[in-house]
């Protein structure tokens, strides 16, 4: 796990609150399109800002499960929830859910799915835990859409070489339709948010993965640390020239069971 300093946490807490990070969240609940009363599932449920989403939607009479294997993102989310008498959270992984067969109205899962080395086991019990007739969306990047201007061409190769190291799939949304229909699943679409930015945006995505990429080159010694400053240092200057450009494409895809 990354370690940050007050500052960091900070400004990935605007993010997380911020116009991308609300925009990508948005999708994946407009997808699962949640109803009163439903049973649903958070899986990785992180802070729960979307766990939160869905209980103020389902109401008192339905229930919101969020999981999560950090107990660190467990705390914040509880005790972004505490009000909430129809949410409850659990310290868990997808390979085993906590749910009973035929038990679920809808899931959802936002960036999770790209720290699994094999999609197959949770969406086998994803597949088993929803009700026939059940939704599931999965929200992630595909990042081989990533575009970033650098003058520094190679050296941005590198960091971001370094920062699929901590990604297990760095191609989810491609390959998610063809392993969704081996477990059972009905693959109903798949639908691109894409973002571009010309300005660095203070809550923004791609300060947001600055922040993030420039902590895991230090922390992990793949790069060193003056190297990796001064990467974040060049896109601070590019966009106080006018020169920034960053574009990222996320995925939504929706499925249910039959």
């Amino acid at each position: 796990m990354l370690q940050f300093d007050d500052d960091t946490a900070r400004i990935l807490e605007d993010a997380y609150q911020g116009a991308d990070i609300t925009r990508r969240r948005r999708a994946s609940f407009d997808a699962l399109a949640p109803a009163p009363g439903e049973h649903l599932l958070d899986l990785g449920c992180g802070n729960g800002l979307l766990t939160l989403d869905l209980s103020r939607a389902v109401g008192d009479i339905g229930h919101v499960l969020g999981l999560d294997p950090s107990t660190d993102m467990l705390d914040l989310a509880r005790a972004r929830c505490a009000d909430r008498g129809n949410v409850a959270f659990l310290e868990g992984r997808a390979e085993a859910l906590p749910c009973d067969e035929n038990s679920l109205d809808g899931a959802v899962s936002l960036q999770v799915f790209e720290y699994f080395h094999d999609m197959r086991p949770p969406l086998a019990e994803l597949f088993r835990a929803l009700k026939p007739g059940g939704r599931l969306v999965i929200g992630d990047m595909h990042f081989d859409t990533l575009t970033w201007h650098s003058d520094q061409p190679q050296r941005m190769a590198e960091m971001c070489h370094i920062w699929d190291r901590h990604l297990a799939c760095r191609d989810v949304p491609a390959r998610l339709p063809a392993l969704l229909a081996e477990v059972g699943f009905r693959t109903v679409s798949t639908t691109p948010v894409a973002f571009c930015d010309t300005q660095l945006r203070p809550d923004g995505l791609a300060a947001m993965m600055i922040r993030l990429m420039t902590a895991y080159a230090i922390q992990t010694d793949a790069m060193p640390e003056a190297e990796a400053q001064a990467w974040a240092q060049e896109q601070q200057d590019l966009a106080r020239a006018g020169r920034f450009f960053f574009s990222l494409t996320h995925f939504v895809c929706q499925a249910q069971k039959p």
